[in-house]
């Protein structure tokens, strides 16, 4: 026969045993409710790098104001688009689109800063057709330009010259409306390929032209020179493209996955002296396939002269 202490430490026993239960019934629920958690987080993260920060072009939209800026081009629409990286992520369907998004608002020029295909990509003559059929489409008023990019060979140029887009690479050319003052617009190319020839690009707007008298854009693709370029030179708008902001922008941090050529310029917007710098988020979304926090889009500036 047990003894009432016996006894009482049987029922002790036996409530230190439910009670280890409970505990770890609840641990169980905890981990069940973290590890849930951190799969719907994933997926959720996941599906909207993969599926949602990759579509739905945004248009960033920007008055530009100088006194350089003739009347004639007061009113004037430009707009910039660049690495369209096709056949990463980036579709017909999606190029179609961005067709779409540039006609409707009836630019008066219009920009391409670079990386039009996929390095990786292997495009067929029939894509190839299709692309440049595509980018024909895209109407400008006063005309259509384009430097190169890192990833774009002479195949690259072929297509954006059969689209009617004027190279500038290492070149400038006079933008007049409807009068005898005209804007200058001078492209570099590809900085990576060492291509770039600041000299020769700049030879007439250095030799001939008074800076302080003509509202001048430089379009290039990548940045990390953009410091020699500026000095000495009275440069209104720079228009670049390359570091795709970053592609994954994070609070407070910014964009944190630079790209070669454009690793001290990357964010979407500076100003250095008086000279307003824009860089292309860009469209595609190449090596990694997606981003965060910094959508594909587009620039599309009016211009103004007061």
């Amino acid at each position: 026969m047990k003894t009432r202490i016996e006894k009482n430490q049987e029922i002790q026993d036996k409530i230190e045993k439910i009670e280890r239960c409970e505990k770890q019934k609840k641990y169980v629920k905890l981990t069940i409710k973290i590890l849930f958690i951190t799969i719907i987080s994933f997926c959720g993260i996941f599906f909207y790098t993969k599926y949602f920060s990759t579509t739905g072009l945004i248009v960033k939209e920007t008055r530009l104001t100088n006194s350089k800026i003739p009347s004639s081009f007061n009113g004037r629409k430009l707009i910039q688009f660049s690495d369209l990286y096709y056949g990463d992520n980036t579709t017909l369907t999606n190029v179609e689109k961005l067709v779409d998004t540039i006609n409707i608002r009836k630019p008066d020029l219009v920009i391409f800063t670079g990386n039009l295909i996929d390095p990786n990509y292997k495009m067929s003559t029939t894509e190839q057709e299709k692309l440049t059929k595509e980018l024909q489409k895209i109407n400008s008023n006063m005309g259509k330009y384009a430097v190169s990019g890192k990833y774009d060979d002479d195949s690259i140029t072929s297509i954006l010259t059969q689209s009617n887009f004027k190279i500038l690479d290492n070149e400038y050319d006079l933008i007049y409306s409807n009068n005898n003052q005209p804007i200058i617009i001078i492209g570099m190319s590809s900085l990576i390929k060492e291509t770039r020839d600041i000299k020769k690009a700049y030879d007439y707007f250095d030799k001939s032209i008074d800076q302080n008298s003509i509202y001048s854009i430089s379009i290039m693709s990548e940045t990390d020179d953009l410091d020699e370029v500026l000095t000495n030179r009275n440069i209104d708008l720079v228009l670049s493209g390359n570091s795709l902001n970053g592609q994954i922008r994070l609070p407070l941090l910014g964009g944190i996955i630079p790209q070669s050529g454009s690793k001290k310029y990357k964010n979407p917007y500076y100003e250095k002296d008086n000279t307003k710098i824009y860089i292309s988020s860009g469209i595609g979304s190449p090596d990694l396939g997606f981003r965060l926090f910094n959508r594909p889009s587009i620039n599309f500036f009016r211009l103004s002269s007061k």
